[in-house]
């Protein structure tokens, strides 16, 4: 195998905890996102979608995103599990997932690609140039602060976002926060489960890559 990455990118970074946490050692090949290699034809023949992550397979099939990596992955390397123990854990897991995607990496990323100057004509990842706008870059940062609120909500008398065990809801959380402070917003001093358990996770050996 082999696993395109972006040692600065917050996408990438969902498998790179991924793939420490299941104890698997992928050889690594680093994209150079700032200087837009991405977007040159040579990746191109990578992933037609020009982002990060890849995960490309011995037999020369291509995995273009996270969920695919993850499912892959969670198949061939099942112990530790970090999509869930059974059905209804699976369940509850993807559902979290999809939650702090969407409430807080999806508004994090459209406050700060909406926003940053260098990205003026790349407001979405991908093969495609969109200009930003403003307004969408207000908006995602009025809903950071709602995506910490339900995190303290969720996390009231639970260790970890699904429960007792660590999982891919608790990756996605933790990159989203970690990616919120790229614009100077953090779990309020308030929010005690919510900083309680961004301490935990943050101390895993996996965070720090």
């Amino acid at each position: 195998m082999k696993f395109y990455d972006c040692q600065t990118a917050p996408s990438p970074r969902r498998v790179r905890i991924f793939i420490a946490e299941k104890g698997i050692d992928i050889p690594v090949v680093q994209v150079d996102l700032r200087n837009r290699e991405q977007l040159e034809p040579k990746f191109s023949e990578i992933n037609y979608y020009r982002t990060v992550p890849v995960l490309e397979l011995d037999d020369g099939t291509k995995l273009n995103s996270t969920q695919g990596i993850w499912r892959y992955l969670e198949e061939a390397y099942p112990d530790p599990p970090l999509m869930g123990r059974n059905a209804t854990e699976k369940g509850v897991v993807a559902d979290l997932d999809w939650r702090m995607e969407m409430d807080g990496f999806m508004a994090v990323g459209e406050a700060l690609r909406n926003s940053v100057s260098r990205l003026k004509d790349r407001a979405l990842v991908g093969r495609y140039d969109y200009a930003q706008i403003p307004a969408l870059a207000e908006r995602g940062m009025s809903r950071i602060p709602r995506f910490f609120e339900d995190l303290e909500r969720i996390l009231e008398g639970s260790e970890y976002l699904a429960g007792d065990a660590y999982s891919v809801a608790d990756i996605t959380a933790q990159v989203s926060v970690d990616f919120a402070g790229w614009l100077k917003l953090t779990i309020p001093p308030s929010a005690k489960n919510a900083r309680r358990w961004h301490e935990m996770v943050s101390a895993r050996p996996s965070a720090a890559l």
